[in-house]
Parts: C-alpha cells; sequence; structure tokens
C-alpha cells in the first residue's frame, strides 16, 4: 500500500477550538462579489471561488444558511445545491475542459474541513498530473492562473 502524506493539512486538526468567524457569512456580509469571489448567486445557494484552491477553478457551492448540518438543509437548499454543482460542472468544461473532477463535502473537522461551521460542495476540475511533487514535497500550489482571472472567466461562464 501507497501512502500520500500531506503535511500542509495538519493546521486543521492541531489546533480544534480556533474559531475565525465563517468565512462564507463574511463574504456574503461584504456585499462586494468581486472582492469576495462569489461568482454566482442562486436563490439559496451560491457559487464562490476557493481562495486556496486545490486546482484552476476549484469552486464550492454553499448555502445562505449557516449550518453545519446536511439534514438541517430544506430540500429546496439541497436541491438547488446539487443543480448548482451541475451548473458549475458545465462552466469547468466550457471554460477549462478538465480530464475529471471531484465534487464533495467534507462535514466536520474530523472529515476535513477547513469550514467547519457551514457546510458547503466542492467542486474540482481535475488534470492528470496535478498534483505533483510541489504540492507534496515542497508544500506548494502551483496554480497557472490568479484568482482574479478565474473569477472573470466563471463569472461570464456562469450569468
Amino acid at each position: 500500500m501507497d501512502y500520500l502524506w500531506t503535511p500542509w493539512r495538519y493546521r486543521y486538526i492541531a489546533d480544534p477550538t480556533k474559531d475565525e468567524g465563517c468565512v462564507f457569512c463574511a463574504a456574503l456580509a461584504a456585499k462586494d462579489d468581486a472582492k469576495t469571489l462569489i461568482v454566482f448567486r442562486g436563490h439559496k445557494n451560491f457559487i464562490i471561488l476557493n481562495r486556496y484552491p486545490y486546482t484552476s477553478g476549484h469552486v464550492m457551492v454553499v448555502p445562505y444558511v449557516h449550518s453545519a448540518d446536511l439534514s438541517a438543509c430544506d430540500s429546496d437548499t439541497t436541491a438547488e445545491m446539487m443543480t448548482l454543482a451541475q451548473r458549475s460542472q458545465a462552466a469547468l468544461e466550457k471554460t477549462y475542459h478538465p480530464q475529471g473532477y471531484n465534487l464533495g463535502m467534507n462535514l466536520g473537522r474530523a472529515a476535513g474541513a477547513g469550514v467547519t461551521g457551514h457546510l458547503h460542495m466542492h467542486v474540482l476540475p481535475r488534470w492528470s498530473g496535478d498534483s505533483n511533487f510541489m504540492t507534496v514535497v515542497g508544500e506548494t500550489r502551483v496554480e497557472p492562473e490568479d484568482l482574479d482571472t478565474t473569477y472573470e472567466k466563471l463569472r461570464k461562464t456562469l450569468a
């Protein structure tokens, strides 16, 4: 069996009591989508770029309601969440033509959630070789595109 070590993720589990407020609620309250990287607003959810992406185009679908519990969301919210995940995938396909996708949620610190109090679904475009030695050995991600460029591309495609 092979193991892939991810030491940069240790900071998420090292101090489980650290709470710096909710980044998603703060983004909504700022009412400046370009600054907070909100690329689309739906009725019950919004799509926001991940500030620390695994790949270019890494977005998250986030309910407006602050809740850590998926089962507490009403069916309209979860239905729109999936619809926006589909819409995100279509936009990423049109914009970046990736070779695959990761979609998922990490609910709770033990599951790897970086934001534990506000559930969200990741939608990541993937390419063969996008995880390389820089990430694993150098604890550095190499992104070919800055967030402002990604924001403009996806905002246009999702409009």
